[in-house]
């Protein structure tokens, strides 16, 4: 095939695509073989090359049609902000109800001062979107919800002590122990922790003991010593070290963001009665959209002011951490956020297009998020 007759055949295929993406007549894959593949003799080896070729193009094709597809299916009558708003009353609602303010207040007070103190809820309602998925309903994930962001709550609580990062404001406050002091924030973050677990066991009605033992099993490994903890701890020895590889980011971040994050979609896929190959999709999809998660927040550390952030910004730069912008540069952390992106709405490519509008929307959201 020689470079004008590629050219001329490429044309082809590209006007083929267009048409059949923009609502024609649908147009078969022999088509889009014969758009590609010259029609005249030619050896056996140069056919299987041109053959693997029109078959990488067309799985490519493929790819990008179904992510499409599954965006217009999602997007017709589905509005995700009144979505974001609705379930992130309901979470707040429920966690006010979790945590009441008892004796000895002063400990309650601090737990329920950063628990209540706002933030996007993305975990919780990664949860109920999830279970909702798979045939489940909010109520069923609701206390897997509670406590997926009372672990993430304490991890902020304990991430912004002097010993830690040492930060002086979240979420546009004062941080925990900035108010309280840091032994009342110390023990405010470990009672949140241990409250998480029993609010699902006592909390979960209608689902069976083996998928409670199952989700708490799930939770307590995403936020123990081989997952936030262990995230937590490589952060710290890593920073200020210079020859941190792009491997070893990706194993910080997967550990100390990505598993919280896949626990609270898994979670949500065992309350809503999700099958095996439904859960593992699933964990897959939230694997990306975790470390996804933290490369914006690097971006955003870079990009945006503190006021913005409601967070200190440049904290990463000042203490020397290690970050994407830092080691690829902003423009290729941008490239590779849309890549985890697109990866991430691929698995979701199974379900169907109007449940999973909630996950594939709470995705876009997650890549281009403002703080």
């Amino acid at each position: 095939m020689n470079s004008v007759t590629a050219s001329l055949n490429m044309s082809t295929c590209a006007q083929t695509i267009s048409m059949f993406n923009h609502g024609h007549t649908p147009i078969q894959k022999s088509c889009l073989m014969e758009s590609l593949v010259e029609k005249r003799p030619s050896s056996k080896s140069s056919w299987k090359r041109s053959t693997k070729r029109v078959l990488s193009i067309s799985a490519a094709l493929r790819k990008e049609e179904v992510i499409e597809n599954l965006h217009k299916g999602s997007s017709s009558a589905f509005n995700f902000d009144s979505y974001l708003s609705q379930k992130g009353k309901s979470v707040n609602q429920a966690l006010d109800k979790a945590v009441p303010l008892k004796e000895p207040k002063i400990i309650h007070e601090s737990m329920r001062y950063s628990l209540l103190a706002g933030g996007k809820r993305i975990r919780p309602i990664l949860c109920i979107a999830a279970c909702e998925l798979v045939g489940g309903d909010e109520s069923a994930a609701m206390p897997a919800a509670c406590a997926v962001e009372m672990i993430h709550t304490m991890s902020l609580i304990h991430d912004d002590l002097p010993c830690m990062d040492n930060d002086d404001m979240r979420r546009g406050k004062p941080t925990n122990h900035k108010e309280f002091g840091e032994n009342i924030a110390l023990l405010a973050g470990d009672a949140l922790t241990s409250f998480a677990f029993e609010h699902i066991a006592n909390a979960t009605t209608g689902i069976s003991p083996s998928k409670i033992i199952r989700v708490i099993d799930e939770l307590a490994k995403a936020s123990g010593a081989d997952g936030v903890f262990a995230g937590q701890v490589v952060d710290i020895i890593s920073t200020g070290v210079s020859n941190i590889t792009l491997e070893q980011l990706e194993l910080i971040h997967s550990l100390k963001t990505g598993k919280l994050l896949e626990a609270s979609v898994v979670m949500g896929a065992i309350f809503g009665g999700g099958s095996d190959e439904d859960i593992e999709l699933l964990r897959i999809f939230a694997k990306r959209i975790g470390l996804l998660f933290q490369v914006v927040d690097d971006i955003l550390d870079v990009t945006q002011s503190s006021e913005e952030l409601g967070k200190t910004a440049g904290k990463d730069l000042m203490t020397d951490k290690t970050t994407y912008p830092k080691l690829m540069g902003l423009e290729k952390s941008k490239e590779f956020a849309e890549k985890l992106n697109r990866e991430a709405k691929e698995q979701l490519s199974h379900f169907d297009s109007k449940k999973a509008a909630p996950l594939i929307s709470l995705a876009d959201y997650i890549a281009h998020r403002q703080n």
